[in-house]
């Protein structure tokens, strides 16, 4: 097998276009960034006419930033949880098994995150409303949990795939039940795609907008309040340091999935 070093180069012209996409992704962000710094509060003026750190210390001392963020942070933890169960309870009752429906089912799981955001959260607000359920903390953690089971389900099942039976028989050849075998066998195998998947989940929750807008009934969850504060800005910077927090707390957990699920991917099986 070539090494990296003996792979010929890129054409140039692919080169370029792939620098293109990332600055196009990126320079928006670092736009950001930058305005969180910017010493005028009232509109955007490119560059800014001053840098200041003074936005960073209003931000963390309204009391309406930190609840929304606290919120945010409570359905993420609690639709990340519940993914993580239905999810990998999912993905040990497909990856192996054949029964009838069983690709019906597997296309449900998938279409939550398939699906346009408003139509999820129509769906969800219907279905809320013909059973009588009010909004509450509780209905926006069920309408994330509906595409966050996604992520789960699809670490999981691929990892299961590449585990070899012959692992599952041995271990009940040896005498361990079902749990012993999940725990000792299954588990240490599944870790690394469960805390990828928990990771992308909670990454994806929290700043999810659109349908948290159709079951969040007068609940403000950061996305939220953020979407509030670019309509009538109070004081525009503040936002952007806001929205600068949300990159650094959502980039961390992305990253590290990427590094665990690509470190999964180099684990021996036959």
């Amino acid at each position: 097998m070539r090494s990296d070093a003996a792979r010929p180069a890129a054409p140039l012209g692919l080169r370029l276009a792939t620098w293109a996409g990332v600055l196009f992704l990126h320079v928006p962000l670092a736009l950001i960034v930058l305005y969180a710094f910017s010493s005028e509060d009232k509109s955007y003026v490119f560059p800014p006419p001053g840098l200041t750190t003074q936005w960073f210390g209003v931000a963390l001392q309204r009391a309406d930033v930190w609840d929304a963020i606290l919120l945010s942070g409570q359905v993420a933890l609690w639709a990340t949880a519940i993914a993580l169960v239905l999810g990998t309870l999912a993905a040990g009752a497909l990856a192996r098994t054949q029964f009838f429906g069983r690709e019906a089912i597997s296309l449900l799981l998938i279409l939550p995150i398939a699906l346009p955001g408003v139509v999820t959260g129509i769906a969800l607000r219907s279905a809320y409303h013909t059973l009588e359920i009010p909004f509450s903390f509780w209905t926006i953690v069920v309408g994330h949990a509906t595409f966050c089971v996604v992520v789960v389900y699809n670490n999981a099942i691929a990892r299961l795939r590449r585990i070899s039976p012959s692992l599952i028989e041995a271990s009940m050849d040896l005498g361990a039940n079902a749990f012993q075998t999940f725990r000792h066998v299954l588990l240490p195998q599944l870790g690394s795609a469960l805390l990828a998947g928990a990771l992308l989940a909670f990454a994806l929750s929290f700043d999810e907008v659109i349908v948290t807008t159709f079951t969040a009934g007068q609940q403000t969850t950061l996305p939220i309040w953020m979407l509030q504060e670019l309509i009538r800005p109070r004081q525009r910077p503040v936002t952007n340091v806001v929205a600068v927090f949300i990159i650094a707390l959502t980039f961390i957990p992305i990253i590290a999935a990427y590094w665990l699920t690509r470190s999964g991917e180099d684990t021996p099986h036959r």
